[in-house]
């Protein structure tokens, strides 16, 4: 059964930084591209970054140049720096699809962010 256990949220100022982590069990990580998504209130869920099995990194123009994705064998994370209020959101990883909007299995519980003064 595949687990996504997403953690490292929480409320920080305009301009500061989190690390975000996403635990996975349940299916071999190192042979699937990852993505963390996002949704804000009112607005779908989409995938903001990404990275294959080869290490190749791909970012929402959003969110491109201040978040960085990275993997090692068990986990999935997200590196977040100067953080706007437009960043609140709700963040998910999972396995990426076809669509920036659908993930490849059922989703975790995700890690709430807050960017406020």
């Amino acid at each position: 059964q595949v687990q996504l256990v997403e953690s490292g949220g929480g409320l920080v100022q305009p301009g500061g930084s989190l690390r975000l982590s996403c635990a996975t069990s349940g299916f071999i990580l190192s042979i699937n591209d990852m993505g963390w998504y996002r949704q804000a209130p009112g607005n779908e869920r989409e995938l903001v970054a990404s990275i294959t099995t080869g290490g190749t990194r791909n970012y929402a123009d959003s969110v491109r140049g201040r978040f960085t994705i990275s993997r090692d064998n068990g986990s999935v994370y997200l590196q977040m720096n100067s953080l706007k209020p437009e960043d609140t959101a709700v963040y998910y990883c999972n396995g990426i699809t076809a669509s920036a909007y659908i993930g490849r299995w059922a989703w975790g519980q995700g890690t709430q962010v807050t960017v406020s003064s």
